[in-house]
């Protein structure tokens, strides 16, 4: 065989095998081999694309530092149920099993009051169903999953009739002031020292 036919012959296999190469790499694809050209020629050219593209294939890890600062506002309800008498937080986190039913009765009655007093001033709510609980009601077709619950033997399409054993709640409104400058919103309750 003459030697120039053997020249083109590995040439003609390297061009398929490096096209073969591309298809791998592109899943299938040749759409993008000119880009990739492209990209190839810019970043051999131009040393600040080459530090471009590096960076763009190996970010550096994200900056600790610039964290993005977690919002206070879905906690302005918590610290308002927290405030003043309610405490909420302090009797979720206390431990009461070794609590009487009475003790554990009479200091449910003040938080109660103090809880309820926060959400009436803060929420405005209203029933999601008008039934009463324990009344028969249809779950029409295309309810809102978010909104009813459907418990129970569920077999079938709606609508379903059976019974309310919640109404559920619905936030019509709410008003949840935001802290005076400077304050952290994370501090759901600040800790408390009594001089003497």
């Amino acid at each position: 065989m003459e030697p120039y036919l053997i020249v083109l012959a590995t040439v003609g296999v390297m061009l398929v095998l490096k096209v073969l190469v591309y298809l791998v790499a592109g899943k299938g694809s040749l759409a993008r081999l000119g880009q990739a050209m492209s990209a190839f020629f810019a970043i051999m050219g131009s040393p600040e694309k080459a530090t471009k593209v590096a960076l763009a294939l190996n970010p550096p890890p994200p900056d600790p530092a610039k964290a993005p600062k977690l919002s206070g506002e879905p906690l302005r309800l918590l610290t308002a149920l927290q405030r003043d008498e309610g405490r909420i937080l302090d009797f979720v986190l206390e431990d009461i099993a070794g609590a009487s039913d009475d003790q554990v009765g009479a200091g449910v009655r003040r938080l109660h009051q103090a809880w309820q007093k926060a959400v009436k001033e803060h929420l405005t709510l209203e029933p999601i169903m008008a039934a009463q609980e324990e009344e028969t009601v249809t779950v029409p077709v295309g309810f809102d999953p978010s909104a009813i619950r459907v418990t129970g033997n569920v077999t079938g399409n709606p609508p379903f009739k059976g019974v309310v054993k919640h109404r559920g709640w619905r936030v019509k409104a709410y008003k949840l002031p935001a802290p005076p400058e400077g304050i952290d919103e994370l501090v759901v309750a600040p800790a408390e020292v009594e001089l003497p």
